[in-house]
């Protein structure tokens, strides 16, 4: 609505010329990262890392969920970067299912999963990570079930990333296709129906000045665009959301992991909570 009266204002005052809409070609541009846009973004992402290593050795059974936020929010600010990219999501138990949960005001118990999903901006530029880890150091056997397969569905995308495939779940190459049907042929839910269905989200998005960053889903990927991966399943009836969300640089020949350096294998999750 605002551009449509801006535009009609510009063509008020030059009814000569043509006026059309630059946005769409100004997102064209931002798509496609230039090498000091990736400098920055790997710096949000290496003090996000950090973060969530310091939630990792502040988790347990009693703590509040804003606690956790406050703990990633001081490592942001001690590192130089101003600001969250975002409202912090820190869900335990019950609401790791709720998606963008932002009440962060639950206390944690042991048994229970939290799903933290938090990113610094650092000089501009946003950083976007999910990990899901359990609040006194050990999956229980559902939760390592759903979990592995969320992992596997997850390897499943970074394995297909490459220029010409597509974050739309409807596009040509979908990448969100690959993860939902890696959901639908592992793991059952409680009354033996495929899991795909609690899959209620997008596969992943641009990222870059703004956490959810202009780019068109539908558009084929190319080198040198910046997305997430990032998929889950949220199971009210369980009490159980898991997600997984990793930073990508699509190259020419697929895709490097910006992220790698937070571990996301369950096994080494919990090798990290125990230091």
């Amino acid at each position: 609505m605002l551009r449509a009266r801006a535009a009609a204002k510009v063509s008020a005052l030059a009814p000569l010329r043509e006026v059309r809409d630059a946005a769409p070609e100004i997102a064209k541009l931002r798509m496609k990262k230039s090498a000091l846009e990736l400098e920055r973004i790997r710096r949000s992402i290496e003090v996000t890392v950090e973060a969530h290593r310091s939630a990792w050795r502040r988790i347990g059974s009693g703590l509040h969920e804003y606690q956790l936020a406050a703990v990633m929010t001081n490592v942001f600010i001690e590192r130089g970067c101003r600001r969250n990219a975002y409202a912090p999501i820190v869900g335990s138990g019950p609401n790791g299912a709720v998606l963008h949960y932002t009440g962060i005001s639950r206390q944690m118990d042991a048994g229970e999963m939290v799903v933290m999903d938090v990113g610094a901006e650092c000089a501009g530029y946003a950083a976007d990570l999910t990990r899901t880890v359990p609040v006194d150091g050990k999956f229980t056997v559902r939760q390592a079930e759903l979990y592995d397969i969320v992992l596997g569905a997850h390897e499943a995308v970074l394995a297909a990333i490459k220029p010409g495939m597509a974050l739309a779940k409807t596009a040509p190459g979908s990448l969100h296709k690959v993860a939902l049907d890696y959901f639908n042929s592992h793991g059952k839910d409680r009354a033996g129906a495929p899991l795909g269905k609690y899959f209620t989200h997008g596969i992943g998005h641009h990222v870059g000045l703004e956490v959810h960053d202009a780019g068109d889903p539908a558009a084929p990927l190319e080198a040198g665009m910046v997305i997430t991966v990032e998929p889950g399943l949220y199971v009210p009836d369980e009490g159980i959301g898991i997600r997984i969300e990793d930073m990508v640089l699509v190259t020419a020949t697929g895709g490097e992991v910006l992220s790698r350096a937070l571990p996301r294998a369950r096994r080494r999750i919990e090798e990290a909570l125990r230091k």
